[in-house]
């Protein structure tokens, strides 16, 4: 385990650095344009990651589809883009250079309005506490969990964002049928690459100018899991922490490698854990 530890050190030093060069230093980042459709021979990988896109039923600085969130690298249409593309594209370069996984080299975007999402078999979501979903939205991402797919959802905090959460949820996966379930050290979903073991709070790149590694009252991280009824992890929650911005900040000296480092290990065994069951 500690020879793993030191090789993925080593790698994302190199990755940053990497980063760093490709997008000519953080601060001139400039950002690609939203990715929607693929070619065939796009489509020849083994994986390809998706970032979802949904209406918000909460505050109107993230308006859905209405609203505009001014990120870093541009102006994008909703909550669902908070740290988009950076977040994925960094993500994406990680998983290439630290796994033999062939996975296509940038992001993508999937709504429920089409059967599209069907073709990722993983689907990252943020700030799920705005989310909500028609009937017929609600029903596609049903199936596609239940066919299969994995949803892995960061970026919200406390208790209140939970509970909207909740409300989101639960138009999805009943709460009687899918139970939320807190995931342990030893859960295997931890083990299928990187033995992750005991987890460290990941805070956002607000840390850098606080010292906090929480947001709101979410003091403490959550891991938790929804199961489907073969014990298969369909969902996985990230509660009161900020991968993603983990993700986007590797590359900042400023935010600190360890936080930067878990998150990299998580995202890489949780998409190895959805090709893999």
């Amino acid at each position: 385990m500690k020879r793993r530890r030191a090789i993925t050190v080593i790698g994302l030093l190199a990755l940053s650095t990497a980063v760093w060069a490709q997008f000519g230093g953080l601060r001139s980042f400039s950002t690609p344009p939203i990715t929607t459709d693929v070619s065939p021979t796009d489509a020849k990988h083994e994986f390809a990651w998706s970032r979802l896109r949904y209406n918000a039923a909460y505050g109107s600085d993230y308006g859905g589809y209405g609203g505009y969130f001014y990120g870093y690298g541009g102006r994008f249409s909703g909550a669902w883009s908070r740290d988009y593309p950076k977040a994925d594209i960094v993500f994406l370069a990680a998983l290439r250079r630290l796994t033999r996984v062939d996975a296509r080299s940038y992001q993508q975007v999937v709504d429920l309005d089409s059967d599209d999402i069907f073709n990722y078999p993983f689907v990252y979501a943020v700030q799920v506490e705005s989310w909500t979903f028609t009937e017929a939205q609600a029903k596609r991402l049903r199936e596609y969990l239940l066919k299969g797919g994995f949803l892995m959802v960061d970026d919200f905090h406390g208790t209140v964002d939970w509970e909207h959460f909740l409300t989101g949820l639960r138009m999805v996966l009943p709460a009687e049928s899918y139970p939320i379930t807190d995931l342990s050290d030893d859960d295997e979903i931890f083990h299928v690459l990187y033995d992750i073991g005991h987890r460290i709070q990941v805070p956002g790149e607000q840390y850098v100018v606080t010292g906090r590694t929480y947001e709101k009252d979410g003091y403490v991280p959550k891991w938790r899991a929804i199961r489907d009824d073969k014990g298969r992890v369909i969902v996985a929650i990230c509660h009161n922490m900020h991968l993603g911005d983990a993700w986007e900040w590797a590359d900042d000296s400023e935010y600190p490698e360890e936080f930067a480092s878990m998150a990299f290990r998580v995202g890489i065994d949780y998409v190895m854990y959805s090709m893999t069951h």
